[in-house]
């Protein structure tokens, strides 16, 4: 309590040091009257305004803090400086002397000054303290669980899972390589001749390499269904997105319905930063919950825990501007050298990016802490940042790699904090799928996949598109099919009919084209009598690797180029249409084409296994969604005391076989942590641990 005062007396005092420095310095803010003021007075007045500015800040800003939940999140960093300036107006017309005074503008500065120092020295003196330095990070995330102080947690350990969103595996090789990752490096390197305490494991993604579907089979244990990041749904009449809080609560609930279980965290979990909860009961930024409004709903709680402490918001918020200004500067650069490939940076995305690679990290990672210290059994966070930046700057960039560095210094602090946990923890590193690198379709032939699907099937389109070379084929093959003009004078812009409208949606090199005023989905016999040049249009299309769609005859078929036809049932790994994309490839197909709610049409891009390129239908250089390249091969970055994720030589494919990895795990961290013998095997460890569950 005594040391308590003491901090709190330093703070204080560093509080009016800054205010009289800042009033030295900065024409629109003083401290004494017009007339002066003896040096003791300013003194005086300095103490009792930063004195009245701490008292607001711990009173007040909580409440600001709650209101604040209801602004969007990139209007969060913004409103800080604001609120955090009015507060010392409001101080320095409070001060019992009554001479404080400052401009709007510089009030702001000075807020976000004594804000900073005041952290940093409440920080600096705490740092020896360890019971100091746990409550300050359990007010931090608001996790506090009602444990006496120096009460002893568990013995038995916890697990962390920290998702680097977009991540691939030869990517974090390559970082860890070249020294942007020293705290991946140093858990993988032998040190103190105990060897490394991590292992890195690739694994391999669904044909939908993308977050919706790996974070819902790792947390859930089921992406059955689930074909993109975006399609269409024929009985419900609605295009689903994953990161859409609809349509992510619809796939979470049929995925709980599914496995019959409510997902990996629901014993004493936490979900942090997700689209699925995973089961967790305490959650913050998660997209499935966000929708609903109510006591149990603390998704956006988590903005509230860490920005409730003004040095937090300040220093946020001052991060979150100088992101702004650094993705503007990192894109006139690339547009003034012009880069390619290069896409459009402009519009909100430098606030979209600065949220994802500074507010979204902040929180989460102050949620991380807080769940450590409150000594949860399991917590799963995704920090989106990586992938974010990526998908505009392209996966192998230095922008991205900037990103990389920072994301280690926030695995460095949750394995400093882990020290100060009341209980051991294992942190299990992952990513949910990689990026494969590669300028857009619309970039390289001069149209979108959409006004392609269009052309190929008479419809109208922009007289741009008619005259590229795509657009030109696609329409000649048109003519030919009919055996007449598509479109007859006096037709040329006559509105086509609403029930002839393809829906085309996109999902990094994937494409999804359906045909909503058919409620099944089509076969391509069927596709083939009511669009003739469609299917072929699309399947030899340069920029397309292969199509698959339903069939009468064979169930469903995969089409290439000059004529390919495979029915899914004979489809092999790097024959035909496949050829190039990869092990695993023909098993994922088949597995989407049991989906019910695949596509009529399902398109991937084409993929150069040479230099790992695909093609986005999407505006990104760096994309994922479908199949080829680093796209669908993420990594798993495990600690060597769990047991290993697959047996000698055994792959790991899909999401959902992670998931049973990840069950695994935390009943090796519930039970006793035997090592394995030489004649244990994974398979003898999952098969007892399953026989314990069951019973």
């Amino acid at each position: 309590m005594l040391s308590g005062v003491w901090r709190s007396i330093a703070v204080w005092a560093a509080s009016t040091v800054t205010m009289l420095v800042l009033a030295e310095f900065l024409p629109d803010f003083r401290l004494e009257s017009a007339s002066g003021d003896s040096i003791t007075g300013v003194a005086l007045t300095a103490a009792a305004g930063a004195g009245v500015f701490g008292l607001l800040s711990a009173l007040v800003w909580p409440l600001l803090v709650r209101l604040l939940l209801l602004v969007p999140a990139l209007v969060l960093g913004l409103l800080v400086f604001f609120l955090n300036g009015s507060l010392l107006l409001i101080a320095l017309r409070l001060n019992p002397s009554g001479r404080g005074e400052a401009a709007p503008e510089t009030a702001m500065v000075v807020a976000a000054a004594m804000s900073a120092v005041a952290s940093a020295t409440g920080a600096a003196l705490a740092v020896r303290d360890d019971d100091a330095y746990r409550r300050r990070l359990y007010r931090l995330a608001d996790r506090r669980r009602g444990r006496d102080e120096g009460q002893a947690g568990p013995a038995t350990p916890g697990a962390v899972f920290i998702q680097l969103d977009g991540v691939g595996h030869d990517v974090l090789r390559a970082a860890v390589d070249k020294g942007l990752m020293p705290t991946v490096a140093s858990w993988l390197d032998s040190h103190d001749g105990g060897g490394p305490t991590h292992r890195l494991t690739p694994w391999r993604t669904d044909w939908s390499s993308q977050t919706g579907a790996s974070q819902l089979g790792i947390l859930h244990g089921s992406n059955h269904d689930v074909p993109a990041f975006r399609w269409y749904e024929k009985d419900r009449r609605e295009v689903m997105v994953c990161n859409r809080p609809t349509s992510a609560a619809e796939l979470q609930r049929r995925a709980v319905e599914r496995t019959d279980d409510g997902g990996l965290l629901t014993v004493d979990g936490a979900s942090r930063g997700n689209l699925f909860s995973g089961g967790a009961d305490q959650l913050a930024l998660v997209l499935s919950v966000s929708a609903r409004r109510g006591k149990e709903n603390r998704s956006r709680a988590g903005y509230f825990a860490y920005f409730r402490d003004p040095a937090n918001a300040v220093r946020t918020a001052m991060s979150f501007v100088a992101e702004v200004g650094r993705e503007i500067g990192q894109s006139t650069r690339a547009r003034l050298a012009r880069q390619r490939p290069r896409v459009g940076r402009g519009g909100l995305y430098p606030l979209v990016r600065a949220f994802a690679t500074v507010v979204e990290r902040d929180v989460v990672v102050a949620a991380v802490i807080g769940d450590m210290l409150a000594g949860r059994d399991a917590v799963y966070a995704d920090l989106v940042a990586y992938d974010e930046v990526a998908h505009h700057s392209g996966p192998h960039s230095r922008d991205a790699q900037k990103v990389l560095q920072k994301l280690d210094r926030s695995l460095a602090l949750l394995a400093q904090v882990a020290e100060h946990a009341p209980r051991p923890y294992r942190i299990v590193v992952l990513s949910d799928h990689g990026q494969s690198p590669g300028e857009t379709f619309q970039t390289r032939y001069g149209l979108s996949l959409g006004n392609l699907v269009r052309a190929g099937s008479g419809l109208p389109v922009p007289r741009r598109v008619e005259r590229t070379h795509s657009g030109a084929e696609a329409r000649a093959a048109v003519r030919a099919a009919l055996r007449r003009p598509v479109e007859e004078e006096g037709e040329k812009h006559r509105p086509a009919r609403r029930r002839s409208e393809p829906i085309v949606l996109a999902s990094g090199n994937l494409g999804l084209i359906s045909f909503p005023d058919v409620p099944h989905r089509m076969g391509k016999e069927e596709i083939d009598r009511r669009h003739p040049a469609l299917l072929s249009t699309l399947a030899n299309h340069p920029g397309i690797g292969f199509v698959l769609v339903r069939s009468e005859e064979h169930g469903g078929v995969v089409l290439g180029a000059n004529g390919a036809q495979v029915p899914a049932d004979r489809l092999m790994d790097g024959t035909g249409p496949l050829a190039g994309f990869g092990p695993g490839a023909a098993d994922a197909v088949r597995r989407t084409h049991s989906f019910p709610h695949t596509a009529d049409i399902m398109v991937n891009s084409w993929y150069d296994p040479a230099a790992g390129e695909v093609l986005a239908f999407e505006e990104q250089i760096g994309s994922h969604g479908g199949l080829g390249g680093a796209q669908g091969r993420p990594f798993l970055l495990s600690p060597v005391t769990l047991s290993a994720p697959a047996e000698d030589g055994a792959e790991l494919v899909g999401a959902e076989r992670i998931h049973q990895v990840f069950r695994r795990w935390l009943r090796e961290c519930d039970g006793p942590q035997v090592p394995l013998t030489a004649h244990e095997t994974v398979t003898d460890v999952t098969t007892e641990a399953g026989d314990e569950r069951a019973a």
